[in-house]
């Protein structure tokens, strides 16, 4: 009766051996049929986006660059009197004016004498 038993569970592990071994088979040949197809999917993908490149690379090339530059821009120097309605002193109208003509002025020198006790006047 061993020997039976012992070729029943022989029997039955070659059975599950065989079983797992061709359900693996069974999976791979399933991932590999997926593969494949999305890899088909995959080169209609890209054969169809290089047609449409295609098609827009000629038509960019029919076409002649129309650019244009329009400089209707008119620059202006208008001179005004800013400093005429300004409350300024005589002494920096003064310095204005000098700066205008070119002139420079000598500052450390007062326009009008000073009173001689200007000191005592506090």
């Amino acid at each position: 009766m061993n020997a039976r038993a012992l070729a029943v569970v022989a029997g039955l592990a070659i059975a599950y051996g065989g079983g797992w071994l061709s359900r693996g088979w069974f999976e791979d040949a399933q991932r590999l049929t997926e593969e494949r197809a999305a890899q088909l999917l995959a080169d209609a993908a890209l054969d169809r986006e290089a047609d449409i490149a295609g098609i827009v690379e000629n038509r960019l090339a029919e076409l002649d660059a129309s650019e244009r530059v329009i400089d209707r821009g008119i620059i202006r120097e208008i001179q005004k009197p800013i400093y005429r309605n300004v409350c300024l002193g005589a002494d920096a109208v003064r310095l204005l004016n000098d700066a205008a003509a070119g002139r420079s002025p000598d500052s450390t020198e007062p326009q009008a004498q000073m009173p001689d006790d200007a000191a005592a006047a506090d």
